[in-house]
């Protein structure tokens, strides 16, 4: 018997661009101006000071840059970069590598979150378990290059990300050349063909469902295995939410790159949900499971088959042999109050009984 059990788990760099009454000096002349000309300017800057917050960035992004295996140097340029991001386009940005941030209370004030070079398993299966609800309940995801090299036993985050890491070579930098699949809001300023230097992954477990709109040249590096179509970033919607990733950003200077970080501006503002993301809703997330807890009310019954909880709360079943009990959870007092003679023995020809599957099999 599951009865509910409501857990309540209960935590930032924000920026915020406001126009402020504070930063205006009003000097009034009673000769130039009446008192009707006056109200009607207070009310024009009243309605000016509503509108410039009206028009303040609603986005809200967690960076998560969490690390069990390899830490990548370029987490620091990382952070450095969006944190300047944030500033000039106008929306927050909160850093942590604190795991227990990934609760329903602290991601629910986020539009997005962004892993910046993570690898290794860096949630436990209960932060897995509450990150799953937050991308069902409408959030986005953000990976940036090593956010696929972790979390290898988590299936569902391999599918949000659109793959796995398979394999690099030796961690080596090198140059090599990325071609533009699709045209769109993600590479909207990049030329068909461009070269760069960073560290190439190739991917296993490639989603079918994911939009590609990088990839890469096999033929201008050493080492990789995805052949004429290896993808570099791609975006999709996935169970509820949204995903981008990117292979980019292994090197501090790819953080300084203009090209790249608008890539990845574009990519936050698509997981976000745009320029205004809608709230989350939880009521499509599926439900938290240490939402109940199991008690045992009563063992060794005769296969008890169907339950049913009166008004009351008394808990009305049955079992398959014929008994209707009633279960008193105030009292914990366990009572038969009927009897019903069901057929559960079968007679063969020559007289030989065994036990059926007949019996009580519904309540009404």
């Amino acid at each position: 018997m599951f009865c509910n059990k409501l857990i309540s788990n209960t935590l930032h760099i924000h920026h915020s661009k406001y126009f402020s009454m504070k930063n205006i000096k009003y000097i009034q002349n009673p000769k130039s101006h009446t008192p009707s000309v006056w109200k009607g300017i207070l009310l024009f800057m009243v309605f000016f000071t509503q509108l410039s917050f009206a028009q303040t960035s609603k986005i809200n992004v967690l960076v998560f840059s969490k690390t069990a295996a390899f830490r990548h140097e370029s987490i620091g340029a990382g952070k450095t970069a969006l944190a300047k991001m944030a500033h000039d386009k106008g929306f927050s940005a909160n850093f942590t590598e604190d795991a227990a941030l990934f609760n329903e209370m602290e991601l629910k004030k986020y539009n997005a979150v962004v892993f910046l070079n993570t690898t290794g398993d860096v949630l436990n299966d209960e932060q897995q378990a509450v990150f799953e609800r937050y991308i069902q309940a409408g959030g986005g995801y953000v990976g940036i290059h090593s956010a696929t090299d972790c979390e290898y036993d988590w299936a569902w985050y391999g599918q949000l990300a659109g793959h796995i890491f398979q394999t690099i070579l030796q961690r080596r930098v090198q140059k090599g050349k990325y071609m533009v699949t699709q045209k769109n809001w993600a590479t909207q300023g990049m030329p068909h063909e461009f070269e760069r230097t960073d560290e190439f992954y190739s991917f296993k477990n490639i989603s079918p469902n994911i939009n590609v709109v990088l990839k890469i040249d096999e033929k201008s590096y050493i080492g990789g295995k995805n052949g004429d179509n290896h993808p570099m970033s791609w975006y999709q919607e996935f169970n509820g939410g949204r995903s981008f990733y990117t292979a980019m950003g292994h090197t501090n200077e790819t953080f300084s790159e203009p090209l790249f970080l608008n890539h990845l501006w574009a990519g936050i503002k698509y997981a976000a949900g745009g320029d205004a993301p809608k709230p989350l809703n939880y009521s499509k997330a599926r439900p938290e499971e240490n939402r109940f807890t199991k008690v045992v009310l009563e063992d060794k019954l005769d296969e008890p088959i169907e339950l049913s909880v009166l008004n009351d709360g008394r808990i009305l079943f049955i079992q398959r042999h014929g008994d209707v009990t009633l279960y008193n959870i105030k009292t914990k007092e366990l009572k038969t109050i009927a009897h019903i003679d069901v057929s559960h023995i079968y007679k063969s020809k020559e007289g030989k009984e065994t036990e059926a599957e007949d019996g009580t099999h519904g309540l009404e």
